[in-house]
């Protein structure tokens, strides 16, 4: 299932908004954030869970940011929701668990359906 995920992401990154509004707000912004969070929820628990897929998720945001190419405000706040991803998970689990494994089965289908919903209402 990782694999659609980062499949969808390739298909995401054509809503890139055109370059004289790239500062100002997108108005799928709020999923952006959403799914960069999720990157970032995956980046750690993949990782404790023995997934060895070293940097696959942090690779996947950083795609992410060089097609969307945000600036200023925006750009901070994708970066901002990855890193609540990954820290809101690192202070709760030390190590994979039932409950993490669980969760990284949630977070996939949620990062799917955002990026499903997202390429239904903004790709051309």
């Amino acid at each position: 299932m990782p694999r659609h995920l980062a499949l969808v992401l390739i298909v995401l990154c054509g809503l890139s908004v055109p370059a004289q509004a790239q500062d100002a707000a997108a108005p799928f912004d709020n999923e952006l954030q959403r799914f960069a969070e999720i990157l970032g929820t995956l980046h750690y628990l993949r990782g404790i869970c023995g997934n060895n897929e070293g940097g696959k998720w942090r690779n996947e945001m950083q795609a992410l940011l060089d097609a969307e190419t945000p600036s200023g405000e925006r750009r901070a706040r994708m970066i901002a929701g990855f890193n609540r991803g990954y820290n809101g998970f690192q202070q709760t689990y030390r190590a994979c668990t039932p409950a993490a494994t669980l969760a990284i089965r949630r977070y996939i289908d949620e990062g799917l359906k955002i990026s499903r919903d997202l390429t239904a209402r903004y790709a051309n």
